[in-house]
C-alpha cells in the first residue's frame, strides 16, 4: 500500500476497524508495519484503543518443514472453520527478499479457497530478516484481527532457525506439521520443537497412510520420554490430510478442549501475560536496534571503531562500550 494513502487523515479508525471494514483493516496493518515515526505514534495509538476488544481469539501457531503441506493444511482447516460460522484470520509469514524486502512466497495463491472466502483473511507478511523468520509486527497484526471480530488466528511461520519458539511465544495452540515415515527422520528432529508441539500431526495421510500411522507411533512414544509443557496437557499425536480433510475435524476439536483446560486452571492467562512481557522486552530491542542503524553520532562513529577493531587498537568489549555511551544509555 503507498504510503501517500497512509497520509490520508480519515485512512484508519478504530471504528472502521471494528466495524468490519477489510480495507481498513489492511490499512491499519501497513500503518503498524511502517517505519515512520509519525505513523509509528498513529499505529500505537490506535492499537491501545483497539485494546479493550482483543484476546478472545483462538490463537494458532502452525510450523513444519518445507514441502509438509502448510499452506494446504491452512487452507482446508480455515475453510472448514468458516463453514462452521468462524472468522478466520490468517497470518502467513513469508521469507524476505533480499532485494526489496517484500514477501516472496505469495500465500494468498497458495490459500484458493480462503483467498475467496469472506469469513477469512489472509495477510502475507515479509519476515524482513526477524527472528525466526516472525514478522516484526506479527504481534500487533494479530491484536488488530481480533479487533476486527476474528476469532480464530492462524499463525503460519516458514519453518526454519528458531522461527518455532517465535510462533510458539505469539500464540495459545502450537500445531507442529510431519512427514510421513518417520524412521531415521526422527533421530534429526530438535528435541526443542517436540517440547513446543502441543499437538503433532502427521500430514498427507491420504496417499501414505501405513507410513503416517507409522510416523505417528514414532512421534507418540518420543513424546513420553519428554516432560511436558504444561501438567495438565499431554501433546496427542494424530494423522491428518490437509488435502482432503481428514482428521482436522478431531484436529480442532483437540485445540478447543487444550483451551478449555488451559482456561480453566488459568494458565492460558498466565501464558499470555508471559508473552507479553517477552514482547515487550523483543520491542525494546528492536528499538535499540533502530537507533544503532540510524543515530547520525553512530552512523559516523561506528565505521571508524570498526576500523580500530580491525587494527587490533580496540577490544571488542571496548568497542561495545564506547557505542552503548554513544546511545546514552
Amino acid at each position: 500500500m503507498s504510503s501517500e494513502r497512509l497520509h490520508r487523515k480519515e485512512t484508519v479508525t478504530a471504528s472502521a476497524v471494528t466495524g468490519g471494514d477489510r480495507a481498513a483493516l489492511a490499512r491499519a496493518i501497513t500503518l503498524m508495519e511502517s517505519r515512520r515515526p509519525d505513523h509509528r505514534e498513529a499505529a500505537r495509538a490506535l492499537l491501545q484503543e483497539l485494546m479493550p476488544r482483543t484476546g478472545k481469539a483462538v490463537r494458532i501457531g502452525i510450523t513444519g518443514v518445507p514441502g509438509v503441506g502448510k499452506s494446504t493444511t491452512i487452507d482446508t482447516l480455515g475453510s472448514m472453520l468458516t463453514e462452521k460460522g468462524h472468522r478466520v484470520a490468517v497470518l502467513a509469514v513469508d521469507p524476505s527478499s533480499t532485494r526489496t524486502g517484500g514477501a516472496i512466497l505469495g500465500d494468498k495463491t497458495r490459500m484458493a479457497r480462503l483467498a475467496v472466502d469472506p469469513n477469512a483473511f489472509i495477510r502475507p507478511s515479509p519476515s524482513s530478516g526477524t527472528l525466526g523468520g516472525v514478522a516484526a509486527k506479527t504481534r500487533e497484526t494479530m491484536l488488530l484481527c481480533e479487533a476486527a471480530g476474528f476469532d480464530v488466528i492462524l499463525v503460519e511461520t516458514v519453518g526454519v532457525g528458531q522461527s518455532e519458539t517465535a510462533v510458539a511465544d505469539l500464540t495459545d495452540f502450537f500445531l507442529v506439521l510431519m512427514l510421513p515415515g518417520a524412521g531415521d527422520e526422527l533421530q534429526g528432529i530438535k528435541k526443542g520443537i517436540l517440547e513446543l508441539a502441543d499437538l503433532i500431526a502427521v500430514n498427507k495421510a491420504d496417499d501414505a497412510g501405513a507410513k503416517a500411522k507409522a510416523a505417528a507411533a514414532e512421534y507418540k512414544a518420543a513424546l513420553h520420554i519428554l516432560t511436558p509443557a504444561s501438567a495438565t496437557w499431554t501433546p496427542p499425536v494424530l494423522t491428518v490430510s490437509g488435502l482432503t480433510g481428514q482428521g482436522l475435524d478431531e484436529l480442532w476439536i483437540k485445540a478447543l478442549d487444550h483451551r478449555k483446560r488451559l482456561e480453566a486452571t488459568g494458565e492460558l492467562a498466565s501464558k499470555r501475560r508471559a508473552q507479553d512481557t517477552k514482547w515487550m522486552w523483543a520491542l525494546v530491542h528492536e528499538r535499540l536496534h533502530e537507533r544503532l542503524a540510524h543515530d547520525p553520532a553512530l552512523r559516523q562513529r561506528v565505521p571508524e571503531i570498526e576500523r580500530a577493531i580491525a587494527k587490533g587498537t580496540l577490544s571488542p568489549n571496548a568497542a561495545a562500550s564506547e557505542i552503548v555511551r554513544l546511545l546514552g544509555i
